[in-house]
């Protein structure tokens, strides 16, 4: 998303904020602010259906197992699995957990751990699973506010709330964002990333594990003409179709 953010107003919006019958509630100016289904519709352009996102909810996925897909997404699939690690990942499911933790649902803490919801999140993406993003976006908002170490997420969302509400934004602290799809190569590189022979981007080895830059043995590895940065179509998520698998019969492909 893109456009003028307020954070100041943002704050108030969650510090007010209750939620009751799928509806946000909030008052900022002495406005009241009621977020349902039709406002979600008018300002993000999202409906309240598809798979909701919650720790334990594996019926609407068949029956996901979730260590097999952990292990689908590793360069070493052979590996022991005793933690639901990002450090062992291949390149591009590496990305994605980046994605998911760091900006779709972002956290203050643990980066390099899945909680459940990630790796549901995770495996909803991967097979163009219709996830409902109210839902998601909804119930991140409040850990928020439970959850001291949780960062304040969507700033440019709850301000295009307030914007839509039209509340009084004069003398406010404004910032204007402007939309960017691209992961640069400083994040790839802090997430673990290299590049290689200046148009490959691989997984930096573990310790155990070979790496031959020429050969590409022991990488993994995203494409061959990866720029300096990468595009994510993020606004492809808010519309994917249905699970393209038969519930029960989902299978786990090796993702590079």
């Amino acid at each position: 998303m893109f456009g003028n953010t307020y954070s100041d107003l943002v704050k108030v919006f969650l510090t007010n904020m209750w939620y009751e019958d799928d509806t946000i509630y909030s008052q900022v100016k002495g406005m009241d602010i009621a977020i349902n289904e039709q406002v979600w519709l008018a300002v993000i352009g999202l409906r309240n259906n598809g798979v909701v996102v919650s720790r334990g909810n594996t019926i609407e996925l068949g029956n996901l197992i979730k260590v097999q897909f952990y292990k689908s997404c590793l360069r070493n699939q052979d590996s022991a699995t005793r933690t639901f690690s990002v450090g062992g990942l291949a390149a591009t499911p590496r990305i994605l957990a980046y994605v998911v933790i760091s900006l779709l649902t972002p956290r203050g803490f643990n980066h390099v751990v899945f909680i459940e919801e990630d790796l549901i999140l995770m495996y909803c993406l991967m097979t163009k699973t219709k996830v409902n993003w109210v839902n998601v976006i909804r119930e991140h908002i409040f850990k928020v506010n439970k959850k001291l170490e949780y960062r304040i997420p969507y700033v440019v969302l709850i301000s295009s709330f307030i914007e839509y509400f039209e509340i009084d934004v004069e003398g406010e602290v404004v910032e204007e964002v402007k939309a960017l799809n691209q992961i640069f190569a400083i994040t790839l590189k802090k997430i673990g990333l290299r590049k290689v022979n200046n148009r490959k981007w691989v997984c930096k080895p573990d310790k155990d594990t070979s790496f031959q830059e020429d050969e590409g043995v022991g990488t993994s590895v995203v494409n061959d003409d990866a720029p300096t940065e990468i595009e994510m179509n993020f606004d492809q998520f808010a519309n994917m179709g249905e699970t393209p698998t038969t519930p029960g019969h989902e299978t786990y492909s090796r993702f590079e």
